[in-house]
Formats: structure tokens, sequence, C-alpha cells
């Protein structure tokens, strides 16, 4: 069997830059033993795999590890997949998740906007874990889906932070979002998440479902900056429409290629 694949660097306009993903069009779903093999063989913080289906396209996304309930950078690319080289001209791509429901993408000139919705979210107690997940000081700790959310008192905190990625690992979660206020940004993030074979993403995309309300509500603001401090680094515009968030980023391909399995 030959499929075409492609590896597009997401929430970015610079080659080497964003987050990476690979997109691999499907006219039929494989086995998830498969799906998962080819995610392992690619080696990605996500592979993204997709099947038309109605007037959209049924997506799921894998690490090399695990198949995930939601990804940002790798819906992203695939928006850039249909749109540049695989012939789809609407301005409006629909997604369908079996994890995470509706997810309609718009097309606005070279920026994608991703429709997800946002994520619920508690405080929780910041325990002995949670305190030693990292060499900084949190000052309040969330609970969402999928996710534990750190807030720290500024940007520094988060550019310099070293994250203890065994204590992580073991934790009930996907991974850790830690975040703090912006000096360039209304707020910059990490996320760590070695439980799925990511030690650190690049840029996420689904964290933001939680970053955006919760730094909305903080700031009194609906329209926010972001900016993810992996080292590749990578930009996000996010806007919190009730229960939606919408996520804008640009992408540029790397690779466009043939799998053979």
């Amino acid at each position: 069997m030959k499929l075409s694949i492609y590896q597009v660097d997401a929430f970015t306009d610079s080659i080497f830059r964003g987050n990476p993903a690979a997109v691999c069009p499907l006219t039929e779903w494989l086995t998830d033993e498969t799906l998962l093999k080819v995610a392992a063989e690619n080696n990605l913080s996500e592979t993204a795999f997709y099947v038309p289906k109605g007037d959209g396209f049924e997506i799921r996304w894998f690490t090399p590890t695990a198949e995930v309930d939601l990804c940002g950078h790798a819906t992203l690319a695939t928006a850039y997949v249909l749109r540049h080289f695989e012939n789809y001209r609407q301005e409006a791509i629909n997604f369908y998740s079996p994890r995470s429901g509706s997810l309609p993408v718009a097309v606005q000139q070279d920026k994608f906007v991703l429709n997800f919705p946002a994520d619920e979210f508690t405080a929780v107690e910041m325990t002995d874990e949670l305190l030693a997940a990292t060499d900084k000081k949190p000052v309040a700790a969330f609970k969402g889906k999928t996710d534990y959310m750190l807030v720290f008192g500024e940007q520094g905190d988060i550019e310099t932070m070293k994250p203890d990625l065994s204590l992580i690992s073991g934790l009930k979660a996907r991974g850790i979002i830690v975040t703090a206020k912006g000096k360039n940004h209304d707020f910059v993030s990490r996320f760590f998440g070695p439980a799925v074979g990511v030690n650190e993403d690049p840029v996420t995309g689904s964290a933001h479902t939680t970053l955006a309300p919760y730094w909305a509500n903080e700031l009194n603001k609906t329209g926010l900056s972001a900016f993810q401090l992996s080292e590749r680094g990578g930009e996000l515009h996010c806007r919190v429409l009730n229960n939606r968030v919408e996520i804008a980023g640009k992408a540029v391909l790397y690779l466009k290629g043939e799998i053979f399995i």
C-alpha cells in the first residue's frame, strides 16, 4: 500500500520553526495498530490522519505512543495540506473528531482559524507532586480534561524552567501546561507531555483551549496574543467565544512524499 505524506510546520510562516506535524490522507481507516506504527515511524509529536466523510473529513491524531483526544497544530497542518495540495478550495473545512466532535477551520488568506471546544478546568490543590514538577514555584494550579495547568509569576519563570519529566510522566494526565503573563504577548506557555511520548511539545494548539479562557478571564479581554516558549517557538492568536475557542496561525510545507506499508 502506498500513501501520500506531508510534513508541515504549523503556527509559523518560517521553516524549522513552529510545530512539525505529519499529515496522511486516507480513503478509509486503517487499523489502529497500523496508524500508531506510522506515527511511531514518523517520530513527530503528532501525525494526523483523515478520511472524507459527508461534507467534511473525519480526523484522528497520534503521538509516537498514543492516540490523543485533540491536537491543534496537526489540525492546522491538515487544513493547510487540503487547501494547498489536495485541491480543497472551500473557505471552511469541516473536521469531525470521534473524541472531540465538530472542529471547523476557516481559511483566511494565509491564516487558518481553528474553532475548538473550550476546556472545562477547575482549580486544584498544589500537591507535592505538582510543586515538584518543575524547579519554579507556581502561584495557582488547575486541572482540565486531559492536562494540568500551572500558573507562574512572570515570563522568566517559563523561559528558564526545568521540568521533572519522570515525575510528570507519572501524573494521571496527558501532560502539564505552564504559563505566565507575557512581556510582548498577552501570555506565554510551554507544554510537557512525556506520558504520551512528547517531552516538550514545540507549539500546542489544544493547550490553548485551556490557556485562552483562563487568560481571557484574568485580563478581561476575549482576543489574545500568545507565544509558546519552546526552542522552536510559535505564535498563536486566540479568541474566546462562549464555550468555543478560536486559535489562528500560519503554516509552511517542509516535506511531501510517499510511504509504503
